[in-house]
């Protein structure tokens, strides 16, 4: 089996719920148990490419048949086709990468930690068709940073006051600018999420932070965006007994990255792992997932990488 990363990169507030909450908020976002950490889940990222594969994804030069028929090794046969079979693609999970965080200078901040650092580290370095260049570079970077209380940025960086200050939301930090470390680690992200675009790399790059894990993970819990929906009658122009409710959103901005694996096709094609993977787009893929389709929830670029 082959095992390659994706990047999802949220052009639009992005909801992927898990149905009715408990707590302060009605529509919770999806967290992982472990971690409480955001994460949309690889069966949403899955079912969207499959509904929008003969648009999207596939050659067009292809006749409709074999569109289908290419579909169907990718993500499995129709449960009323007369032969069945699994998909050849399995998609992960997408984890949370750099959430976007409201700044005293510089606006936003993309903001990142140690831990998650590590964890994308090992999915960079098991994926089976990275170049082996990219691997070193990431191999060599460490991911024991930051001290206590104290944030990593790069030198220059839009986020800094009086020089060794940011202020995130609530929190005023000490910072700690011109870190190699915190350096390349920007340079690598911004070139998986901007491949083609100088100009954002760059504007990554000077809003770049490393924080504290326990830092961030409280800033996951609370920096999320929350809005508030309402169902007005027709009639008496009032708020409709019962439709007043709260839905939690990762801002515009936010980045995850996810591991899916590829293996050879469990159609009568034979085709290898290889060659399946080919049929996959290299190119950044617009797509909407999520609920809240028609308030513009979702929207987002899908990078296939490596």
């Amino acid at each position: 089996m082959e095992t390659r990363l994706f990047h999802l990169h949220a052009l639009s507030a992005l909801h992927v719920g898990t149905g009715q909450g408990v707590g302060a908020v009605d529509l919770p976002i999806a967290r992982s148990r472990a971690t409480n950490l955001p994460i949309v889940a690889g069966s949403a990222i899955k079912g969207v490419l499959r509904d929008e594969f003969n648009s999207k994804l596939s050659q067009p030069n292809l006749s409709d048949e074999e569109k289908n028929k290419i579909k169907k090794m990718l993500f499995g046969a129709e449960i009323n086709d007369d032969v069945t079979h699994a998909g050849a693609v399995a998609f992960g999970d997408a984890q949370l990468l750099l959430l976007p965080i409201r700044s005293f200078a510089g606006t936003v901040a993309y903001a990142t930690c140690p831990f998650i650092l590590k964890r994308y580290q090992r999915d960079i370095l098991s994926s089976t068709t990275l170049d082996k260049s990219i691997k070193e570079s990431i191999q060599g970077l460490s991911t024991s940073l930051p001290k206590q209380d104290v944030a990593n940025v790069v030198s220059g960086s839009l986020l800094l006051i009086d020089d060794n200050k940011i202020a995130l939301e609530d929190l005023d930090l000490n910072a700690t600018p011109d870190d190699d470390q915190t350096k390349e680690w920007a340079k690598q992200i911004a070139k998986s999420v901007y491949p083609n675009d100088e100009e954002w790399k760059n504007e990554l790059k000077q809003r770049f932070v490393i924080l504290p894990d326990d830092v961030f993970s409280f800033l996951a819990d609370t920096a999320t965006e929350i809005r508030t929906r309402i169902k007005i009658n027709r009639d008496t122009r009032i708020v409709e007994k019962g439709m007043l409710w709260t839905e939690e959103n990762l801002p515009c901005e936010t980045v995850l990255w996810g591991v899916f694996g590829v293996s050879q096709a469990r159609n009568q094609s034979g085709k290898t792992a290889e060659e399946v993977s080919k049929l996959l787009p290299e190119q950044e893929l617009p797509i909407q997932i999520g609920g809240k389709h028609t308030v513009g929830r979702g929207l987002c670029r899908l990078m296939i990488g490596g």
